[in-house]
């Protein structure tokens, strides 16, 4: 996998030590530079090309949700904090990831396994294309196809502008947000369950308060927002 770049933005001095000790053991990751000042971070960022953004929220003069709407390049975020009040409007801005502080290794771990994830897929996406046509989808890689039947297909999960397709035998990644797939008429049947999810009925084997059960037991989560449409999904 090839290197990415990144900068750390927080007026916390502790917390961003705390932040770069962490990413000092991601391999692919490179630092470009740590700032105190979310305005000298804009200024940095209006004359350099950065991959990924890790930012503090909650700062004097520019908040990190004002930083992230001011830059105009196409960089990965992942908001930290002390305010997890802020997620909502964090993920609105199509945020990968939000971390509260103080930061937990195995969350922080987590999210950095689905930045490497994203990256990766982000890098390869020329490779990838898909069609559509009597209810089976068609992903190109490179010379070879892959034909899929939809009623193979268990969930959709959210990669932010792609989106992962599992099937009980193996996962696809295709261009295209979570919304737009499942507004394809071959998806209609599907059930967004949450922000990063949408399932196939048919492999829910139960239903609980915060998460469904499909098919080997696996679960996944039940957003709030989301929960009108469970009715009547068994």
């Amino acid at each position: 996998m090839q290197n990415y770049s990144y900068i750390v933005v927080d007026d916390s001095e502790i917390d961003r030590l705390t932040t770069t000790a962490f990413l000092s053991n991601c391999s692919f990751l490179e630092c470009k530079g740590t700032f105190d000042n979310p305005i000298e971070a804009l200024k940095y960022l209006k004359l350099n090309k950065v991959d990924v953004l890790f930012l503090d929220i909650d700062m004097p003069e520019l908040s990190g949700l004002d930083l992230f709407r001011e830059i105009e390049q196409n960089s990965v975020c992942i908001f930290i904090t002390s305010h997890p009040e802020y997620a909502v409007e964090g993920f609105e801005l199509d945020a990968l990831d939000f971390l509260v502080k103080p930061i937990q290794r195995e969350r922080f771990e987590t999210s950095i396994k689905r930045l490497e994830d994203y990256l990766e897929i982000k890098h390869k996406s020329k490779l990838f294309d898909h069609t559509y046509g009597d209810a089976t989808i068609i992903i190109k890689d490179g010379t070879s196809q892959s034909k899929i039947s939809v009623n193979d297909i268990m969930y959709l999960e959210a990669l932010k502008d792609y989106t992962r397709i599992v099937t009980e035998s193996k996962k696809h990644t295709i261009r295209g947000t979570i919304g737009q797939i499942i507004e394809n008429e071959h998806f209609d049947n599907f059930v967004r369950i949450h922000k990063s999810y949408a399932v196939q009925p048919i492999y829910v084997e139960k239903l609980k308060n915060d998460f469904v059960v499909i098919k080997n037991q696996l679960m996944l989560p039940i957003g709030r927002k989301f929960r009108e449409n469970l009715v009547g999904l068994l």
